[in-house]
């Protein structure tokens, strides 16, 4: 049986969609499972002024992104870069250890979408991806 905040999170999910013009975005796809996300962030002076998920996944994954996304709203990208499956799983009173792996994908795609954006900045043109050689 899952919490009633995954349950509240999974039946009204908060911040679905995605951003037109992103600042930053990621797709995570699950090691284990299809389980999919899509992060879109719109970054200003440093700060997550909005983030939007896309979520192909069971009600924790869903869950997952909806409460991520709350948590890194209006934080500094310092902060939202330090966003934990931990502390995701936490503020949703918990998740089945199961569930960790193939459903808890928000957090690493929003860092993932943070690093996109770092990759789009003034100076940074490919300064993130390894030279090939």
């Amino acid at each position: 049986m899952y919490s009633e905040l995954i349950r509240a999170h999974y039946s009204q999910p908060r911040n679905v969609g995605s951003i037109a013009e992103p600042s930053g975005k990621a797709i995570v796809k699950s090691p284990v499972d299809s389980d999919t996300v899509l992060i879109t962030l719109r970054i200003e002076q440093g700060v997550v002024q909005d983030v939007k998920f896309k979520c192909m996944g069971c009600a924790v994954a869903i869950a997952c992104s909806s409460v991520a996304t709350e948590m890194v709203l209006g934080k500094s990208v310092e902060e939202a870069s330090e966003i934990s499956e931990q502390t995701v799983a936490d503020a949703l009173g918990g998740i089945p250890d199961y569930k960790m792996r193939c459903s808890n994908l928000a957090p690493e795609a929003i860092r993932k979408a943070i690093e996109d954006w770092r990759s789009r900045l003034p100076g940074n043109s490919g300064t993130h991806l390894k030279e090939i050689k």
